[in-house]
């Protein structure tokens, strides 16, 4: 008989994880003005809030962390860094940064100025957060496609090269200071990129004399997509996809909390030495100096060995196989969810779900309450709230979709844990009907707002 599928790693250590009652949850989630990012950890049982940095580190990075060379200037760690992102990515020159975000302010601060226009593939919420920031704006140019959960297409991550074309011609290069390519699209369910997509967006960047940015937070997963999914790539490696996805690149930034597998650490890479040294500045003023970049060394270590490893099919398999699981359960119930799954997160979609509650009282945000209240798993809402206010208007966003993100960190649960979120879920669709009510804004920032605004019931 054909042998079942079995993950590519075994386990070394574990960490005890605690169950609640509802009663304890109603009052951890009172405290926390109904906002799951203000809940300490020891209040949550599964957290799926974010696969960033949450992942299970191997025993080659460990060992990699207690050789690294805090040098000031010059480390060794580094020239490791270095050497893996020139290898494996192709860019040789970069600035590290202690994470994604940080890696677009010291971009951003360089390149650009009010009254620019960023097109791209729903931007996240950093990146318009720094984009707006700067009294600039962020257009979307995601296919239609991606505002249908229940459409099953292989990539529907990609940017509609018509729109993008349209903002080009729209505008002069000078007010461009780049497009800005997400793979894979998070805002949009996690869904993929596909490589004649990234090679299209790159030749029109070229023809209208435009750089191309990469937002490369979960790119090794996009290029499992493109591997599985896409013609003529079957038979390449994950590290031949990898190279091939960069090439076409003038920019990339990195969280590489997500798919270079580490706790902390991020960075921006150039094809052009002169961007490259007119944001160093940028970088020692709001990260620490060149060679370290708000990174220790041992991070870097760790993190020049998570971008080897996460380059490697069989771990993509195996990380990509658990979320195609919790997927798979979900089907079983009829719960709704982006389809098809993306690579390192389940959407609900919340719409679907909470039929009764009234936009204006955040379906997303209501649900992940309510699935927190069930058996004390968070998620996060990629909504309305996560959509912030117009910058001009300041009338809230109501995006197409209205989704429950839960994010799987790597190698950190097992199948059964994806079991006990399918049926927490299966329990709160269930009585669906009886929810009728949301959540209103009590105080709340003025950019990225969603990491620490405070809610109430709506009366």
């Amino acid at each position: 008989m054909e042998l079942p599928f079995s993950e590519s790693y075994r386990i070394k250590m574990v960490e005890p994880i605690r169950k609640s009652t509802r009663t304890e949850r109603e009052g951890w989630m009172a405290d926390a003005k109904y906002n799951l990012f203000m809940l300490k950890s020891d209040e949550v049982f599964i957290d799926l809030l974010t696969d960033s940095g949450t992942g299970a580190m191997s025993d080659r990075q460990w060992s990699a962390l207690m050789l690294g060379d805090e040098s000031y200037a010059g480390a060794r760690s580094y020239e490791n860094m270095r050497e893996a992102i020139r290898r494996i990515l192709g860019f040789d020159f970069f600035l590290p940064t202690h994470q994604g975000r940080a890696a677009e302010n010291v971009l951003y601060s360089a390149i650009v100025h009010e009254g620019d226009i960023l097109p791209g593939n729903s931007h996240f919420d950093t990146t318009k957060g720094h984009i707006e920031f700067r009294r600039a704006t962020a257009l979307d140019c995601t296919i239609d496609a991606a505002a249908d959960t229940q459409l099953e297409l292989p990539f529907k991550g990609n940017m509609d090269v018509e729109k993008l074309e349209r903002v080009l011609r729209s505008y002069p290069a000078e007010r461009i200071p780049c497009v800005v390519l997400t793979i894979t699209n998070n805002t949009a369910g996690g869904q993929p990129v596909s490589m004649q997509n990234i090679r299209e967006v790159s030749a029109l960047c070229r023809r209208y004399g435009v750089k191309l940015q990469i937002d490369s937070a979960r790119f090794a997963e996009n290029a499992y997509f493109i591997k599985t999914r896409e013609a003529g790539y079957a038979d390449k490696s994950i590290k031949e996809i990898v190279r091939e996805i960069f090439s076409y690149a003038d920019i990339m930034t990195m969280s590489s909390k997500k798919d270079a597998i580490v706790n902390m650490g991020g960075f921006v890479a150039f094809r052009s030495e002169e961007l490259w040294r007119r944001c160093q500045m940028f970088c020692i003023m709001n990260e620490g100096f060149i060679t370290y970049g708000g990174m220790s060394g041992r991070d870097m270590n760790a993190l020049a060995v998570g971008l080897d490893e996460g380059t490697e099919f069989d771990y993509l398999e195996t990380r990509i196989r658990q979320v195609e699981h919790l997927a798979h359960r979900l089907d079983e119930y009829g719960i709704p969810y982006q389809r098809p799954v993306g690579g390192h997160a389940v959407f609900i979609d919340a719409k679907r779900v909470l039929t009764h509650v009234p936009k204006e009282e955040f379906i997303a945000q209501t649900l992940g309450v309510e699935l927190y209240l069930e058996a004390g798993i968070r998620g996060v809402e990629i909504g309305a709230i996560l959509a912030d206010r117009d910058p001009k208007t300041r009338e809230n966003r109501y995006p197409k979709l209205e989704l429950l993100r839960l994010a799987i960190p790597r190698r950190t649960y097992t199948d059964n844990h994806m079991d006990v979120v399918a049926a927490a879920l299966k329990n709160v669709f269930d009585r669906r009907e009886r929810i009728t009510r949301g959540y209103r804004i009590t105080k709340e920032h003025p950019i990225m707002r969603h990491f620490t605004v405070e809610l109430a019931p709506a009366e």
